[in-house]
């Protein structure tokens, strides 16, 4: 990012202090980061006493530079941590989740002591087809309680699961499955999208046939749909689970058993199988969730928008929640089922006050117009997160003041898959925020900007984001192939986490997230960030959302083509495209350099997102590049790449 850039962002916006309003009674007060610098290994050992353990551990930190045990001598059991304990000290009733289906009207309360007896029956009912302890169990569901309830089931019996978004291929489910070796499946006859029944179970049977491991199948009647069926291997939710016993007693298991799989998306290569382990992880999303959004139990009601198939679901829908004993909405349909009015009337009913959700999906609402969210009571709202990608200024303002009402806290967040849980984010109450910037560590958690040799920048500068010390829920490696963990991640600089992320110091050293360093752009020997390029283009008043590549150019090397889509009120400018293209192209230039002003700027309804609504730039480079499409089974609609393909070949190419 170029200076001129941020201080333009600056200058345009403004830092807002800490909200008052939580600042007498937030969960984290100032001297948090003074007690955890001191000593972040003694700060994590005391966050660990979130949890109840079997055997409280007497050992912290065991470093073997990459690989780290944390609480090593610990045993405990996730499911009694994010469940049972809970319904033991009286708090049975409370409201685990508000489940909210694709269509509206459909919804189920499940509370704690609900909970319990469900995760004891589906436990009992993968006992009894075979599943123990050190088990990998492949989870390919949508959005329904079931899914939550397998989670925990399995972890309750020390076995593994592997949630495979349900929106994968046959063959991506098959790889991901032979890869950790998954001997049992549970999913579901289909799922809704927007009303339509769209199966899943047909995706599982060709899979399998290239899985000889699997034994068993379990399949959760929710469309239902006609299925194929194997006598012997497949098994009815219904069947099995309904008529186990709900009690089940639990066994403890070491805090660094691993807990789960989770496969990177985005990559047509052999997957990434992140895993992490129990106690290192659940400390620090218990920790996170309750510190970053001040979360208070006995009044909050959390809305994690996204697919349990992600990480974001794992650590603030199911377990980051569950073991702060916080309600939950857990939402099945995509965000205008039901119309574009669907997610605010879903906070109304449901009294929703914290809301966390990506940038993309903040732009599309955004797109759709303020109208809609103001048609309805979104005073419940106390705090607004956002996660996935750098958000833009211009979207940050318009989530505070139309969905916040000028008066929530938003804390914009930095992590990923490998990193289990939040690492870099202002706490309400306690940290300045400022539109776009992610601001600082959290405490415990110790990062720096560096550059090509490693060395750590100044203020005003720009680099690499590496995490310099281990931290509890660290990805413990890649399933099976630890030696591609050291040459992925602690390769680049030796003795440190390189995250794949560039990052800046703004002039107070606050953070901003620059995106992934292979989204850089070298043009005419330029070095352009495409985190950049968008946020100059969604800084237009016509524009919606942007999504820029680098294509060869045989003159300068690379060339920018953007993707943008236009707000629905900008009617001029859907009646004279070649106008605002150029238009758009001229705001680029003056508002960072004419080096970045885009060759072409495509102009499409849609731009490809998956599920958890983060745009697949790897297929627009492949449309860009006019490549062969790689894997579009992770997109919420495969038609929508096709689509800018054809308005890609119907361009004029060079718009200078």
């Amino acid at each position: 990012m170029s200076e001129a850039r941020l201080e333009a962002w600056l200058d345009e916006t403004r830092s807002f202090e800490p909200s008052q309003q939580f600042a007498a009674s937030a969960n984290a007060q100032p001297s948090i980061y003074v007690d955890a610098a001191a000593d972040p290994v003694a700060y994590w050992r005391t966050q660990a006493d979130r949890l109840t353990w079997t055997k409280a551990p007497t050992k912290t930190l065991e470093w073997d530079r990459p690989f780290a045990k944390w609480f090593g001598d610990g045993t405990l059991n996730a499911a009694y941590n994010c469940v049972d304990r809970h319904v033991e000290a009286g708090r049975g009733e409370k409201v685990a989740y508000h489940w909210v289906g694709d269509a509206e009207g459909e919804s189920r309360t499940i509370t704690y002591a609900d909970l319990q007896k469900m995760v004891a029956q589906a436990a009992n009912a993968l006992s009894e087809i075979g599943v123990k302890a050190g088990d990998r169990v492949a989870v390919y569901m949508p959005m329904i309680p079931e899914a939550v309830v397998t989670m925990l089931a399995i972890v309750r019996l020390g076995a593994v699961h592997s949630v495979i978004f349900a929106g994968f291929s046959a063959e991506a489910l098959a790889s991901r499955i032979l890869d950790s070796d998954c001997q049992v499946v549970v999913t579901a006859d289909g799922a809704f999208r927007r009303g339509a029944a769209a199966p899943l179970k047909p995706a599982v049977d060709e899979a399998l046939e290239s899985c000889p491991n699997v034994r068993a199948v379990l399949v959760v009647r929710r469309t239902g749909g006609d299925v194929a069926w194997v006598d012997g291997r497949d098994h009815w939710w219904h069947d099995l689970v309904e008529r186990q016993s709900d009690t089940h007693t639990y066994e403890s298991f070491p805090a660094e058993q691993t807990l789960l799989i989770m496969y990177t998306s985005g990559t047509t290569a052999k997957p990434k199988g992140i895993f992490h382990t129990t106690g290192g992880y659940l400390t620090q999303v218990a920790t996170t969730h309750y510190n970053i959004f001040d979360v208070k139990a006995e009044t909050d009601v959390c809305w994690t928008a996204a697919d349990i198939g992600w990480i974001t679901g794992h650590s603030y829908i199911v377990y980051g929640p569950l073991v702060n004993g916080v309600t939950s909405v857990m939402y099945e349909g995509l965000p205008d089922s039901g119309g574009r009015d669907r997610w605010w009337k879903i906070i109304e009913e449901n009294k929703v006050t914290i809301l966390y959700t990506a940038p993309t999906t903040i732009r599309t609402l955004m797109k759709w117009g303020h109208q809609h969210p103001a048609a309805h009571d979104l005073s419940s709202l106390r705090l607004l997160g956002t996660v996935g990608e750098p958000i833009n200024p211009e979207a940050w303002m318009w989530y505070r003041e139309h969905i916040g009402s000028g008066r929530c806290p938003i804390v914009d967040t930095w992590w990923q898959t490998e990193t289990g849980a939040i690492m870099i984010s202002p706490l309400p109450g306690i940290t300045s925020t400022k539109p776009g910037a992610a601001m600082r560590a959290l405490p415990g958690i110790q990062v720096d900007v560096v550059d090509n040799e490693g060395k750590s920048v100044g203020n005003g500068e720009g680099g690499y984001l590496v995490i310099t010390h281990p931290w509890p829920s660290m990805t413990r490696g890649i399933y099976g192939d630890p030696e591609r963990f050291k040459e992925t991640y602690w390769s680049r600089f030796p003795g440190v986490y390189f995250a794949g992320d560039g990052a800046k110091r703004d002039a107070d050293g606050d953070l901003w997230l620059l995106g992934r360093i292979d989204d850089v752009m070298n043009i005419s020997g330029h070095r352009l960030s495409t985190t950049e390029v968008e946020h100059a283009l969604v800084g237009h008043r016509a524009v919606a959302e942007a999504a820029v590549v680098g294509a060869t150019d045989e003159t300068t090397g690379q060339a920018i083509v953007a993707f943008v889509t236009l707000k629905l009120s900008a009617e001029d400018a859907q009646k004279d495209q070649a106008g605002v293209i150029s238009e758009l192209r001229e705001h680029v230039s003056r508002t960072i350099s004419p080096i970045a002003k885009p060759r072409q700027i495509i102009l499409t309804p849609e731009l490809p997102k998956t599920r958890s609504g983060k745009i697949m730039r790897r297929l627009l480079r492949d449309v860009a590049e006019n490549r062969p499409l790689g894997d579009v089974t992770t997109l919420m609609d495969p038609t929508v790449v096709n689509s800018i393909a054809v308005l890609m070949s119907e361009s004029s190419g060079d718009e200078e």
